[in-house]
């Protein structure tokens, strides 16, 4: 199983919801975030203070998938929200050893 931690455009979570649906990942996290990167956003430079922020508003989607979905679910992203201009986001993948689901006990893949 893999861990999917999505960062991107606030308004690039409906894609980001239907191509998880369409590949059978129904469980996700969803957290409204600020965010900078490579795309110098807004900056703002507080009294003495040398430190500039650029602080833009983000979503945060964190779902785990079947390692077999994996690559198929990157490549939507990739070409449904992709707009190669800065501020798209990244996508983070971690391993995960296992899961359970609370109600049931199941747990690995069956948990999801």
């Amino acid at each position: 199983m893999k861990k999917i931690e999505i960062i991107t455009r606030t308004e690039k979570l409906e894609i980001i919801k239907k191509i998880l649906v369409n590949h059978n990942c129904l469980g996700l996290t969803v957290y409204s975030v600020m965010g900078c990167g490579r795309q110098k956003g807004h900056i703002s430079k507080a009294e003495n203070d040398d430190v500039a922020t650029n602080l833009l508003p983000k979503i945060y989607v964190m779902t785990v998938v079947k390692d077999s979905e994996l690559k198929l679910i990157m490549n939507d992203i990739y070409n449904e929200i992709g707009t190669v201009t800065h501020g798209d986001g990244k996508v983070f993948v971690s391993n995960i050893e296992d899961a359970m689901r609370i109600r049931t006990g199941e747990c690995g893949e069956n948990a999801l």
